[in-house]
């Protein structure tokens, strides 16, 4: 979870840099990019908690 933490902040300062420079555009792009890091992120570990799940109730 500190990994989703990091690239949080490092979105939200990198964005503030950028809209003050007047790149709108970039700002977007660097949204979008890590709201897709994240959620890629979050994949494996849905799928380790599935596998987890599977395995105390034996299914």
């Amino acid at each position: 979870m500190l990994k989703v933490l990091g690239v949080g902040i490092l979105v939200a300062v990198s964005g503030q840099i950028l809209s003050k420079t007047g790149r709108d555009e970039q700002v977007t792009w660097l949204t979008v990019s890590g709201i897709l890091a994240v959620l890629l992120m979050l994949v494996g570990e849905i799928g380790d908690l599935l596998t987890a799940l599977r395995g105390i109730f034996g299914i």
